[in-house]
């Protein structure tokens, strides 16, 4: 699969813009975790839904903006997370091992 590395304000400004679009979700990844690993791992390999965005944001090296990330969308910080934004409005979050890429195509196709 291929990730957008989201590591500015500008970025996240883009995103937001794009999800008027297209559906673009967000991945919350700190590569000290184990279950962020695994989680990253099932979705990395998964078969993506069609004109969707995904972005990576590692936590570690960006925490303050994976914090304007939480604030932005009204989402407790988590690690690992999944975001699914539509029209500017996070319509789906999840953490941890709920993590699915079915239950992300099941949003965007909601979304």
């Amino acid at each position: 699969m291929q990730w957008k590395t989201l590591t500015s304000d500008d970025q996240l400004q883009e995103l937001i813009e794009r999800s008027k679009e297209t559906p673009q979700v967000i991945f919350k990844h700190s590569n000290r975790c184990s279950i962020s690993s695994v989680a990253f791992q099932r979705v990395d390999k998964a078969q993506k839904p069609a004109a969707t965005d995904f972005w990576l944001l590692d936590v570690i090296t960006q925490r303050p903006l994976s914090q304007q990330v939480a604030q932005r969308f009204g989402v407790p910080h988590e690690s690992p997370q999944v975001l699914v934004v539509k029209n500017g409005e996070c319509v789906f979050d999840e953490s941890h091992l709920g993590i699915s890429m079915q239950d992300i195509a099941d949003q965007v196709q909601m979304a």
